[in-house]
């Protein structure tokens, strides 16, 4: 008789991926390797305008970017769903969330290269769960995994491909806000570790929904999938 697989509630994947991403975003901005791509120009706006305005957190500046990629998202699908909005309520959460591990981090040790490198080799490892595991849940993600959920369907592609190019874009949109925020020669949250995050963080992200689906019966616990999905 075939084994029956362990259950994993898609309400239960939805605040573990929130809660991963966070803390691994937190663990590469610690690191100082250069930020994911994905995150990279929210990140540029923040160090930019956060002088200016020292209530301008690094969270406040993924969700407002992230209310842009929705309309832009909008643009791109040709219509309007209210799952797209809670979309943007998750990008809020996930926004506080951020500022609250950044501040957690902030009290872990600090050191050389060598252990920099572990904390951006984690951190990278960390998000690509959390992406995983948002990307398996009926519950809007933030409105980056939105756009490459819908886009992948749109397109009928897989969706580790659409991942591996929309992060190679953002790359190079961070690349450019850098050069226009902080002069040509210096590089502001986008470094070598970006480029790095850029060509394997959609292979990762595959690799580990795959192991988390062959492991885990994915099941919804409450009922509320035509709520968020009409």
């Amino acid at each position: 008789m075939k084994q029956k697989k362990p259950v994993l509630y898609t309400e239960l994947a939805y605040v573990l991926g929130m809660l991963l991403l966070a803390l691994g975003t937190a663990l590469m901005e610690l690191a100082d390797f250069g930020m994911s791509m994905v995150v990279a120009p929210a990140y540029l706006l923040h160090l930019k305008l956060s002088p200016a305005l020292p209530f301008f957190s690094f969270g406040m500046a993924e969700y407002l970017l992230q209310g842009v990629l929705l309309l832009l998202l909008i643009l791109l699908m040709r219509r309007v769903r209210l799952y797209y909005f809670f979309s943007f309520v998750t990008a809020v959460l996930y926004g506080l969330t951020l500022d609250a591990c950044i501040a957690l981090c902030s009290g872990l040790p600090g050191g050389g290269f060598a252990l920099r490198a572990v904390y951006y080799v984690l951190g990278m490892v960390v998000c690509s769960m959390g992406v995983a595991l948002f990307l398996m849940t009926y519950i809007a993600p933030e409105v980056y995994e939105l756009l490459v959920k819908e886009l992948s369907a749109k397109w009928r592609m897989d969706v580790g491909r659409v991942k591996t190019g929309y992060d190679c874009t953002s790359c190079l949109v961070s690349v450019i806000m850098s050069f226009m925020f902080f002069g040509f020669g210096h590089f502001e949250g986008v470094k070598a570790g970006t480029i790095l995050c850029a060509l394997v963080n959609g292979t990762m992200i595959s690799a580990i929904a795959g192991a988390i689906t062959a492991r885990f019966e994915m099941k919804d616990a409450l009922p509320l999938r035509r709520f968020f999905e009409r």
